[in-house]
This record gives C-alpha cells, structure tokens and sequence, in this order.
C-alpha cells in the first residue's frame, strides 16, 4: 500500500504522485467524484489502478494517503 499524494495541477487536473518510486501522473478517471463519496477506484493516464477508500465528501487538496494498487 503506497502512499501517494493528492493535488490539483494548474489544469485544475487530479495529479497522483508516488512517493517512493518518484512518479507523477494525471487521474483520468475516478470512480466516485460526486457529492455523496469522492475515491474509490482511480485510473492514471499511464493506464495503472489504485484504490482510495472512499471519503464522504471532496477532501481539501493537497492530501497524503494510503492506496492500494490495483
């Protein structure tokens, strides 16, 4: 289980970058993104999976967390 970091870029794109392996790459899909639960299951655009247990509403970005890859 990585821990990844979580931040915006200035396309206002969901960027996911790996500590330890020094990898950044943009979130192209994120399997929930609306109002009642923001995570779940993430796809890069370098076609890798990770998943964030799912939070109850957008958390404030930057973030640091735990996922498991996929």
């Amino acid at each position: 289980m990585p821990t990844v970091m979580l931040r915006n870029n200035a396309a206002g794109q969901l960027v996911l970058y790996v500590t330890k392996k020094d990898h950044e790459e943009t979130v192209v899909a994120l399997e929930h993104a609306g109002p009642g639960a923001w995570g779940g299951e993430m796809e890069l655009a370098d076609g890798s999976r990770f998943y964030l247990e799912p939070f109850e509403q957008a958390p404030k970005l930057p973030l640091t967390v735990r996922v498991k890859r996929l």
